[in-house]
């Protein structure tokens, strides 16, 4: 648990890393079908409207009409409805504030073992590390790794320990209808002559040594040094613990002779 809390503390600062870089070209969220906006006219309140944007990207002002709202953003429809109440001759000087209430068509969806899974709006650009802190980060049952699915391009596999590390290269900015997927850690199972016995995550590296003082170490009965070693479908040999646990091992912690 405290090695899950301390990454999710570099995630943190990483991400708020992330976001200033990207922050400086990000020109604001881009309006689509079942967003909803709630548009205020200052001093006008019969023009003042909360809508959601229709299938064919519009929405209706009362007096103007119809409005093209999907692909502005807020700035930019902001600006269009101004124009539209000036040329029609309705108001002078309008002052148009556009709030979006509803993020609902650029968003990525985040599923497996993560604290929260669900769908995430894009109501601001997100990289992975960051997508992964907001869905309550990879839960401790979660693998070391995340799949990137995006339409069209081949399923890509983020390394969790470079995306805490600030790892640019390897800390992608999503895209609407992304999928970040967590499958489920790779396991051993060790039992015998050990204090906690039952199914391990693997953590990286972890050699047999490492999994025998995961588990609470060997019982007075037990031998570190000797170790059975099922792996696959073969058969039991005898396992140096230097040997780097794989997932789906069965370890066995042998009775001490006395």
């Amino acid at each position: 648990m405290n090695l899950l809390v301390r990454s999710a503390a570099v995630a943190l600062i990483a991400a708020g890393a992330a976001t200033a870089q990207t922050s400086a070209d990000y020109k604001g969220y881009t309006l689509g079908p079942d967003d909803t906006v709630q548009v205020i006219v200052y001093g006008q309140s019969e023009f003042n409207v909360t809508t959601r944007v229709k299938a064919d990207g519009t929405i209706v002002m009362p007096l103007i009409g119809i409005v093209q709202a999907a692909g502005q953003t807020n700035i930019t429809l902001a600006k269009q409805i101004t124009d539209r109440l000036v040329s029609g001759g309705y108001l002078k000087e309008p002052l148009v504030n556009i709030e979006v209430g509803a993020y609902v068509s650029r968003s990525v969806n985040i599923a497996g073992n993560v604290g929260a899974p669900g769908i995430v709006p894009l109501d601001r650009p997100y990289h992975a590390l960051e997508a992964l802190l907001k869905a309550g980060w990879v839960r401790g049952d979660g693998a070391n790794y995340v799949y990137l699915r995006r339409q069209g391009q081949p399923e890509r596999r983020l390394e969790v320990e470079q995306l805490v590390r600030g790892d640019a290269n390897n800390d992608p900015l999503l895209m609407p209808g992304d999928t970040l997927f967590v499958p489920p850690a790779e396991t051993f199972f060790i039992y015998g002559q050990i204090n906690a016995p039952g199914m391990k995550a693997i953590l990286p590296g972890m050699t047999i040594r490492q999994a025998i003082a995961l588990s609470g170490g060997v019982s007075p009965s037990g031998k570190a040094d000797k170790v059975g070693l099922v792996r696959g479908t073969g058969k039991e040999i005898d396992a140096d613990p230097s040997m780097k646990v794989q997932n789906g091992d069965v370890i066995i912690i042998k009775e001490r002779l006395f």
